[in-house]
């Protein structure tokens, strides 16, 4: 063959093949996986893991990485999503709860994001998100083209939060759906391995959702895991939740090691970044303690985070630096190379996110004084609220006008509220530094008088109402008190009560179901919905 073509043309081949080997081992590629309702306490490298799951490809990650033992997520899946790609905390974003049907707060598409800013910095770089988008409704169809829109080449997979089936479900490639019955977290990684092939010459980024271990618990195939001795059937998973729940975290690492050889294979292991995290904590059904997703408590927000690839200087470490989900927008960035984002962000539209860059490249162990999280529910619910800690403590400022603080360098779990005893000089200050610190930061003046510390008067965000309690059993009330006209109406529309009395109503004779609260300000004539249930 090299004779037919003669010595300058096999010479001029070699110089291409050598130069397309340099770009693609000079490129620095970026991989951002998310397991989906994953807490640290099943991941047995965190310092704070109880029951543990087998994750052997996840650990393999450590040994050329950095573990984050203290990073804080929101506590759902959306918000935490949103405040990634954008770099924005949820009170910005708007986006504070699971997005379901439409008309809930969604993502807004033109808010700045990773994907945008990298093809700003560069055409060429390529960018994918595969799997759970959940950052817009589930319809109508056109929603379906939105993460395109949104600055990404490709996005394969769905938008739903929970899918009915890992077997059974609507699958979007680029705008278009269609039923897919291939086991979701093997064609997650299929269709990340496929596409990583045809980048293999460029600088890439993957944003790879798993849907795993989220709910619907099920039985994987076999040769994913280990728990050959379940049956799948409907009662031996509500027997056994935790087991099918690790059985689903076994499955998901092993694809994830499929996904490790695929960058073997194309000699881009040693010029990729890779990202592993939770994006909230358990599930209630697997938790391991008293808190879980969807709170702001510790078990709801913390999450696993291992920062793994050729940036890590002085890997097989952890780092107790406190640090967000948020700091992942920019972090991608500059591990991209994008070092001058920051000169692109609107005043209009402040990011919050800081580079955890120094602590990767071991030039410091602190970006951040402090850590934030934030829950607001579509329909306002109790657990509704915010929480900032520092490195020893931590205030929880609920929308029901209660605090909680805590020390968490003495009380990891949480168990000990100190503001109904006596505070000592430093629980004090750092009570104060907490309150006043989110007092600047959502623009909002909290309770930061410790008289009658722990029951205090409610202040809610400017133009939100909270209806207490929700669920209901007998009473209901709507803050702030004002006057207001009120009229509460069953699933079928049938009026159960209207007037302007509402807390002094007894609703312990009708029905357990859900209701429709419409409540008018009679001073400003503003409307407030309310879905709720007794």
């Amino acid at each position: 063959m090299y004779k037919k073509l003669g010595l300058w043309a096999v010479i001029a081949i070699c110089q291409i093949v050598s130069v397309q080997q340099t770009q693609a081992q000079s490129a620095r590629n970026v991989i951002l996986v998310i397991a989906d309702d994953l807490g640290s306490d099943f991941c047995g490298f965190s310092a704070y893991h109880l029951d543990t799951v087998k994750m052997p490809n996840v650990r393999r990650l450590l040994a050329r990485g950095v573990h984050f033992e203290n990073l804080w997520s929101n506590p759902l899946c959306s918000p935490t999503r949103s405040g990634i790609i954008t770099g924005r905390y949820s009170f910005r974003t708007g986006v504070g709860d699971a997005i379901g049907g439409l008309g809930e707060a969604e993502l807004d598409t033109g808010e700045l994001t990773i994907p945008r800013l990298l093809k700003r910095s560069n055409a060429n770089i390529g960018t994918a998100n595969i799997g759970k988008w959940h950052l817009q409704a589930a319809s109508p169809k056109t929603n379906w083209k939105f993460p395109n829109a949104m600055g990404y080449d490709l996005f394969a997979g769905n938008f739903v939060g929970t899918l009915p089936n890992y077997s059974s479900y609507m699958h979007i490639i680029n705008g278009v759906g269609a039923t897919s019955t291939n086991y979701a977290t093997t064609e997650q990684v299929n269709e990340a391995a496929a596409w990583i092939k045809t980048q293999k010459d460029k600088p890439f980024f993957l944003w790879l959702a798993f849907n795993a271990p989220h709910t619907p618990y099920h039985l994987p195939p076999a040769g994913l895991h280990s728990y050959t001795s379940l049956t799948g059937t409907a009662a031996d998973i509500t027997a056994n939740k935790v087991l099918y729940f690790k059985a689903m975290v076994e499955a998901m690492d092993h694809e994830l090691g499929r996904l490790f050889d695929t960058l073997q294979k194309y000699n881009l292991w040693d010029n990729t970044d890779i990202i592993f995290i939770g994006d909230n904590g358990d599930d209630p059904a697997v938790a391991q303690s008293g808190s879980a997703k969807g709170s702001v408590y510790n078990d709801g927000v913390s999450v696993p985070m291992i920062i793994s690839g050729p940036t890590v200087v002085a890997p097989n470490r952890s780092t107790t630096a406190i640090v967000n989900t948020q700091d992942l927008f920019a972090t991608i960035l500059e591990l991209m190379k994008v070092s001058n984002w920051s000169s692109q962000i609107s005043a209009s539209k402040p990011v919050d996110s800081k580079s955890l860059l120094p602590i990767v490249k071991n030039q410091s162990n602190k970006v951040r004084d402090w850590t934030f999280t934030e829950v607001f529910k579509n329909t306002p619910a109790t657990g509704d609220g915010k929480a900032m800690r520092d490195s020893d403590y931590k205030l929880l400022d609920f929308d029901n006008g209660t605090q909680k603080f805590y020390n968490l360098t003495l009380d990891p779990q949480e168990a000990k509220d100190l503001l109904p005893g006596t505070l000592s000089a430093t629980d004090k200050q750092h009570y104060a530094y907490l309150c006043d610190e989110m007092s600047k930061l959502v623009g909002i003046n909290r309770f930061c008088d410790l008289t009658g510390a722990g029951v205090k008067e409610p202040i809610l965000p400017e133009g939100r109402w909270q209806v207490q309690p929700n669920p209901f059993e007998k009473g209901l009330s709507v803050l702030p008190n004002v006057p207001r006209h009120y009229r509460l109406s069953n699933a079928l529309g049938d009026l159960i009560y209207e007037g302007e009395n509402l807390s002094e109503q007894d609703f312990s004779a009708i029905a357990t179901g859900f209701y429709l609260l419409v409540a008018r300000d009679i001073a400003t004539g503003e409307i407030q919905k309310f879905k709720l249930m007794k």
